[in-house]
């Protein structure tokens, strides 16, 4: 059984709501989940800045859209401030293994770092 970690579980739960339209379609909602140094490596192999990331949510997220499909969610403190998440997600037939890294800032959990890496069903 896995060991109780409120910093872990504090990751996934804003990990999570990042995943969910209601709050991807809310610039402030997804600013305030984003590290003010926060970039992404995404699945389209595009390199995203806050800035741009926070605009793009907002401007492609559809009301009503779907949630993306997570699987796989574990999770690791690396040191007292930092959380290591790896999880795989599936939307629309597209799948990806993520990786993130959290930070605890000003007493706050912040998504730092974001990467995704596309595969396909053979490729696991």
């Amino acid at each position: 059984m896995a060991e109780h970690n409120p910093a872990v579980e504090a990751a996934m739960e804003g990990e999570l709501a990042l995943l969910t339209p209601k709050v991807r379609r809310s610039p402030d909602r997804v600013g305030a989940l984003l590290h003010p140094e926060f970039h992404e490596f995404g699945a389209s192999g595009r390199h995203w800045s806050r800035a741009a990331i926070i605009a793009s949510l907002a401007a492609t997220t559809e009301p009503g859209a779907r949630p993306v499909a997570v699987s796989a969610l574990r999770g690791v403190q690396l040191a007292p401030d930092l959380v290591h998440l790896t999880y795989d997600t599936e939307y629309d037939g597209s799948r990806a293994h993520r990786s993130s890294l959290w930070r605890r800032t000003e007493g706050r959990w912040l998504l730092w770092f974001h990467q995704a890496t596309p595969y396909s069903e053979r490729a696991t």
